[in-house]
C-alpha cells in the first residue's frame, strides 16, 4: 500500500469538496463522484494531483458495484468512504407526494447503503478501513418543512451504530459527522430569504457563527485517520453548539 485510498460522494462541492481537499492535501489519493461532469472535473483540477474524477449518478444502484470494483482493481484497496452526497427538499408535510419522498430516501439512504456494502466487502478482503457518514440537525431537533430530508438523515444516524457494531470485528469503523449550520452557498441563499429562520439559528447557536466547510472536513479527516483507531459508532455535531444551544 502506497498511500490511503479515500471515496468521497458528492466531492466536487461544499461540504465534499472541502473534505476531498482536506484528504489530497494530507497525501490520500481521493476519489470524488460526482454526476456533473464538467462541474467535478473541475473541482479535481482545482484541490490537485491526490484527486480523481468518477463521474457517476449513485441513484443508479445496480451500477454501484461495478463503480467500487473498478477502482478496487486500479489500486487494491480502499481505506476510505465518505457519503456526502444527499438531496433536500423544502416542502409542507401535507404537500409532499410519494414520489417526492422516495425520490430523496433513494439518494440520502438507500444509495448510502448500496455504496457502503459494496466498500465494505473490499474493506474485509484487505483488513479494515473507515466510513464515515454524513447527517444533520434534522436528526437532532425537528425542522420543519423537510420531512423526506429529515428522516433519511435520522435512518443515516441509526445504520451508522448498526454497522459500528456488526463491523467492528473486521477492523471496519463506522462514525458520522452531523453538520451545523455551514457557510455555503447554498446555506446563505436560504438562510437569507427566510430572516426568521436565520435569526433562531444564529440565536440558539451559542458561539454565534456558522461553521465553515472546512471544519467538516477537519472532522472527517480525524475520523479516517489511525489516531481515532478506537472510535467508532459515533456521531459527532460539527455545529458550534447548535445541537444543544438554548
Amino acid at each position: 500500500m502506497d498511500k490511503k485510498v479515500a471515496i468521497v460522494t458528492g466531492g466536487n462541492s461544499g461540504l465534499g469538496f472541502a473534505t476531498a481537499k482536506k484528504f489530497c492535501d494530507n497525501g490520500i489519493k481521493t476519489y470524488i463522484i460526482g454526476r456533473t461532469k464538467d462541474r467535478t472535473e473541475e473541482a479535481c483540477e482545482q484541490i490537485g494531483e491526490n484527486a480523481v474524477p468518477v463521474i457517476f449518478d449513485l441513484t443508479h444502484l445496480k451500477e454501484i458495484p461495478r463503480m467500487v470494483e473498478d477502482i478496487f482493481k486500479k489500486e487494491g484497496h480502499i481505506d476510505i468512504l465518505v457519503n456526502n452526497a444527499g438531496i433536500n427538499m423544502k416542502k409542507d408535510f401535507t404537500e409532499v407526494t410519494d414520489a417526492e419522498f422516495e425520490q430523496v430516501i433513494h439518494t440520502n439512504l438507500f444509495s448510502v447503503f448500496a455504496i457502503s456494502r459494496e466498500v465494505v466487502k473490499k474493506m474485509k478482503e484487505t483488513g479494515g478501513g473507515s466510513i464515515i457518514n454524513i447527517s444533520s440537525m434534522a436528526a437532532q431537533y425537528g425542522l420543519p418543512r423537510v420531512i423526506a430530508y429529515s428522516s433519511s438523515k435520522t435512518a443515516i444516524e441509526g445504520m451508522t451504530r448498526a454497522m459500528a457494531v456488526e463491523l467492528a470485528q473486521y477492523g471496519i469503523r463506522i462514525n458520522c459527522i452531523a453538520p451545523g449550520f455551514i457557510k455555503t452557498k447554498m446555506t446563505a441563499k436560504a438562510l437569507d430569504s427566510d430572516p426568521e429562520r436565520k435569526n433562531k439559528v444564529f440565536s440558539r447557536t451559542p458561539m454565534g457563527k456558522m461553521g465553515l466547510p472546512e471544519d467538516i472536513g477537519d472532522a472527517a479527516y480525524f475520523f479516517a485517520l489511525d489516531e481515532a483507531k478506537f472510535v467508532t459508532g459515533t456521531v459527532l455535531p460539527v455545529d458550534g453548539g447548535n445541537s444543544i444551544g438554548f
